[in-house]
């Protein structure tokens, strides 16, 4: 009876990217982005004087610049690699109504949840395509969809797949996709660059008695943490290492090591902070680097730009001779097997037996 009285959709959400890599649609991103009281977490009015007298006068025409240098005919790589992706899990579940939303920009989360509800979906499992917890993206995500579901008159029922950090699934894509690469580079040393976070905000989610006050305080998952992004950071490099057989993260045979990326502001953001980790490398010694980035599923500005070429720029300068990024999961055959897994472990119990 279950089964004919309800239907499940899958919507499949990422952060988002401007419409075209022109100042005029960066810096409607931009505006809608940093509005966001989860992004820049200050008083309202610093908010507003922050975004509309020091960031939007000057820096949508910086990133429209960068976003020109990685745009393709078909767009920009984060929409049409998530627009392949939905494609791919259309045809590995077709049961199952599959629509993509954008936390900021196109589609909208609000036209992705139309689009399954005119498809009569009212049991939804929403799918945060962010590895980690931060309350700027999955946070943020979470909020935006169910403020957008309660306002349809038939609300869905909900259901969030969880940060997936360390999941089996998760952690065998990402080998798959990484090991050809690295085995062809044979690189001196492997570096995980994640997105990074201000300070305030990952002390905010953890317990103070634990974060930063103890040097190693990200080293392990304990309660007292479980829901602190650079903790969780610092157990998918873990697990990547152990699965793509790297060694040990100290020590005189050290063949990796994390960085946080992407910072901006004065604010002190979580380190070590990449732009500075890539050159004091070379300076070691380093000659040939692979550099991962677990914190995206799909390729964008931040890894094809900031570090496939900035990046890359700074390791040659610094005496380096190669930087290699490794691609990200994209629409990969093992990230669409990935997926099903972890959309199948949400789905109610009846929707599972179709």
């Amino acid at each position: 009876m279950s089964e004919a009285l309800h239907r499940t959709g899958i919507l499949l959400v990422n952060l988002g990217t401007p419409d075209a890599p022109e100042p005029a649609a960066v810096r409607r991103y931009l505006r809608e982005f940093l509005s966001d009281p989860r992004v820049i977490d200050i008083n309202p009015v610093g908010r507003w004087l922050l975004l509309n007298l020091v960031i939007l006068p000057t820096r949508p025409q910086r990133s429209a610049a960068a976003y020109r240098q990685i745009w393709t005919d078909a767009g920009s790589p984060l929409l049409t690699h998530s627009l392949a992706l939905v494609a791919a899990l259309r045809e590995r579940i077709p049961n199952f109504p599959i629509e993509l939303g954008m936390r900021y920009g196109n589609p909208s989360i609000e036209s992705g949840l139309t689009r399954l509800r005119e498809r009569s979906c009212d049991q939804i499992v929403v799918v945060p395509l962010y590895p980690h917890y931060a309350s700027s993206s999955t946070g943020s995500t979470a909020e935006k969809v169910y403020r957008s579901a309660a306002k349809l008159w038939n609300t869905p029922y909900l259901t969030l797949v969880p940060p997936f950090y360390v999941h089996p699934a998760f952690i065998s894509a990402f080998t798959e996709v990484a090991r050809a690469r690295l085995d062809a580079l044979a690189p001196d040393h492997v570096l995980f660059s994640f997105h990074g976070l201000p300070e305030r905000q990952v002390i905010a989610s953890a317990d103070p008695k634990l974060c930063v006050v103890q040097p190693d305080c990200c080293e392990r998952l304990v309660d007292g943490n479980r829901n602190c992004y650079r903790a969780q950071c610092f157990a998918t490099a873990k697990a990547l290492a152990r699965s793509l057989d790297l060694g040990p993260d100290h020590g005189v045979e050290q063949r990796w090591s994390i960085s946080f990326q992407s910072r901006l502001g004065r604010t002190p953001w979580i380190k070590p902070y990449t732009d500075e980790v890539v050159p004091t490398l070379a300076k070691r010694g380093v000659r040939r680097l692979a550099v991962m980035c677990p914190a995206f599923v799909a390729d964008c500005l931040e890894t094809l730009e900031e570090i496939g070429m900035r990046a890359r720029d700074d390791f040659a300068a610094a005496g380096g001779e190669t930087l290699e990024l490794i691609p990200s999961l994209n629409s990969s055959p093992a990230w669409i097997s990935a997926l099903e897994t972890m959309i199948t472990e949400q789905l109610p119990s009846s929707a599972r037996q179709r």
